[in-house]
């Protein structure tokens, strides 16, 4: 089979196409959201990665437990490593840990705030609750990634399936092609808590 001139102009280019540049060519930024209203106003004394286990607590907080797991990558596909993640959402019966919400009357057992930092790869893990509904928001987790030297990004993680997703006014925000970026399947019973693990790749400039 003859190379025709445009056959080889094509091969050409794609030959250009370094694994850096195709990675750029695939990867999209995470959706930036909002930090809404609850963001800690101080930062809890036990603000670890493991927020169902509050120290001092003599049980677990209340809900369907989870195991968030990620990493952090560059727009190049880069691991980031030693990026602060930081997660806070509300507990099992809707109230956030903030004086704006219902903070006096939320679950002491439950911490609604994590922080950690990535590993070598780029990976974190939290434990948490699967995220509840409550008025006006579908269910959803904040989250907070600033890698070390550049710009915080500040979105939601969100669940896959959930029918408040079609009407909740900050999902709806996201345009659709990128919803999936920030959407992943979660346990629904305490019995897939272990084998299911919502599981998001977040990418930063």
């Amino acid at each position: 089979m003859s190379i025709t001139r445009r056959t080889w102009v094509k091969a050409a280019g794609l030959a250009l196409l370094t694994p850096a540049s195709a990675a750029m060519a695939v990867l999209k930024l995470t959706p930036r959201q909002s930090e809404g209203p609850f963001y800690p106003v101080e930062i809890p004394l036990d603000s670890d990665a493991d927020l169902i286990q509050v120290q001092g607590m003599s049980r677990p907080a209340t809900g369907i437990v989870v195991h968030l797991t990620g990493k952090v990558l560059d727009i190049n596909g880069k691991p980031i490593s030693d990026a602060k993640v930081e997660i806070w959402q509300c507990d099992a019966f809707g109230a956030y840990k903030h004086p704006r919400d219902r903070g006096d009357k939320s679950e002491p057992e439950f911490q609604g705030y994590g922080a950690t930092s990535t590993l070598e790869k780029g990976e974190f893990r939290f434990r948490t609750i699967r995220p509840v509904r409550y008025t006006g928001r579908t269910p959803h987790i904040h989250a907070k990634i600033t890698p070390p030297g550049s710009r915080t990004l500040t979105t939601q993680f969100f669940v896959e399936g959930e029918p408040g997703n079609s009407t909740d006014f900050l999902y709806r925000r996201i345009p659709e092609h990128l919803r999936g970026l920030v959407t992943v399947r979660y346990p629904a019973s305490p019995e897939e808590s272990n084998t299911v693990m919502p599981n998001y790749t977040v990418v930063v400039r």
